[in-house]
């Protein structure tokens, strides 16, 4: 039999429902796990290690150099990973771990679940069955395993907070359908060397969402002191506000004068930024700034925190932003 390692770090799954709400348990959850489902170790050895009890929106890159440490000291150990999470930044959490886990040879598979594995109606079982089986097979990646899918970490997004079916990939198929058996669709390695982490990443990273009458004066007396890299999510395919007043160029000037990379990534989710095609986005480039292309903003984000943390040169990062490191491209 495969050995598995369960890490938990939190989330709804490990929560336990009491009256009108919800709290994390870190002390029952490994008991209501093997309560509700028995028939685990049936699918592998599994080994359960509880590296942290947190909501996810509380995590950040302490978190992810933590869990990538954890994976590191266990990768030999272990044939494959599952990584009990939040949903509301499980994205993120993949994402980063997709850039710090190199040359990875082994299944990292995330799920979690939108109701306590405690309450009836839950999608835990599942989630969690399917994401064990997951991580026994020949992935080589980072993924997202919910409601029957498996999905590639970096390219993952959360679609919804109220369905089962909570995360999709809108630009990339998924890795695996499951049904009665798991068809596998997708199955790459990046990278022919020894796995390696090099999980660290920068929080020199701004995130600036346009929309009508964003007023750029606000951007203008913006300190840029401790920031080397905007993400600005535009309309479409890059589209942003470039006429008379509220025109956005002279930020993106400013940014240019400090060193500070600007990326623009699409606000649509099915979309892909293309900076050539409208006069906007040609716009934007003849003002320094890159394509995020079909990049998720939680990639988009993760991604420069990676390269912010590892290169020191503008030029370097900006040509690796717009390079594939781990099919996020």
């Amino acid at each position: 039999m495969k050995k598995i390692l369960l890490i938990q770090t939190g989330g709804t799954i490990a929560m336990n429902a009491k009256g009108a709400g919800v709290e994390l348990d870190p002390e029952r959850w490994s008991k209501v796990l093997y309560e509700e489902i028995p028939e685990l170790n049936e699918i592998a050895e599994i080994i359960t290690f509880p590296l942290f009890f947190e909501d996810s929106s509380d995590l950040n890159s302490w978190h992810w150099v933590k869990l990538a440490s954890c994976i590191d000291e266990k990768y030999d150990e272990f044939d494959g990973f599952v990584i009990l999470h939040g949903t509301d930044t499980m994205a993120y959490s993949a994402s980063a771990l997709s850039f710090g886990l190199k040359n990875l040879g082994k299944p990292v598979i995330f799920t979690g679940s939108q109701l306590p594995m405690s309450t009836i109606r839950s999608d835990a079982r599942r989630n969690l069955v399917n994401a064990i089986e997951l991580a026994t097979m020949d992935f080589k990646e980072v993924g997202i395993c919910f409601n029957d899918a498996l999905y590639r970490g970096n390219r993952a997004t959360k679609l919804s907070i109220g369905d089962f079916d909570a995360f999709g990939t809108p630009n990339f198929s998924p890795l695996a359908d499951i049904g009665i058996q798991i068809e596998s669709l997708v199955q790459e390695q990046f990278g022919n060397g020894n796995f390696e982490n090099v999980a660290k990443y920068s929080d020199e990273v701004f995130v600036l969402t346009a929309h009508p009458n964003l007023n750029p004066k606000l951007l203008m007396d913006l300190k840029l002191d401790n920031v080397r890299a905007v993400i600005l999510r535009a309309f479409g395919s890059g589209n942003f506000c470039v006429k008379g007043e509220k025109s956005l160029l002279p930020f993106l000037d400013k940014c240019r004068e400090h060193d500070v990379i600007v990326a623009i990534v699409s606000q649509a989710d099915y979309d892909s930024v293309d900076l050539t095609q409208y006069s906007a986005g040609r716009a934007a480039l003849g003002h320094g700034a890159i394509s995020g292309n079909d990049l998720t903003l939680e990639a988009a984000v993760t991604k420069l925190m990676f390269l912010l943390a590892h290169y020191d040169s503008k030029t370097d990062i900006e040509q690796r932003f717009q390079q594939s490191l781990a099919g996020e491209l």
